[in-house]
């Protein structure tokens, strides 16, 4: 049963699969910073510092000011601004993703080779008269 296990951990997908989940975590918190420290600040304050996580209905319980006040005092709530602001940070995200993916893909593919020319005219006439002469023979 070792045996088995160790030929199944070693088989190529399985490592790189391996490999591909620890460098996809690592990325995915290059991905949270750019998102949490370099995009979110500008957008908080064009917006004028909205914070959508306030944005909430009370179901039972009485009325409050902010959602931190309804979860102390025990409130049911709905919380549709968390449900936003979640929404709002995978948008920004899966974009930021996209343009990265899109950068690491025009570096890592190369321009394939052009085609290739036409021969000159003298070889295409010579390659008639050959073909022209195997027919005869």
């Amino acid at each position: 049963m070792f045996k088995e296990f160790k030929e199944f951990a070693m088989r190529g997908n399985v490592v790189d699969l391996a490999v591909g989940v620890v460098i996809g975590a690592a990325f995915t918190a290059i991905v949270n910073s750019l998102v949490k420290d370099i995009i979110t600040p500008p957008l908080g304050w064009a917006t004028g510092g909205i914070d959508f996580t306030n944005f909430f209905v009370v179901l039972k319980g009485g009325s409050y000011a902010t959602l931190g006040e309804a979860q102390k005092a025990g409130a049911i709530t709905v919380n549709y601004g968390v449900f936003l602001n979640a929404i709002l940070s995978f948008l920004i995200v899966a974009f930021c993703l996209f343009l990265l993916v899109r950068q690491i893909n025009r570096l890592v593919t190369r321009p394939s080779a052009p085609p290739p020319s036409a021969p000159p005219e003298d070889v295409t006439l010579l390659r008639e008269i050959r073909d022209l002469l195997k027919a005869r023979a």
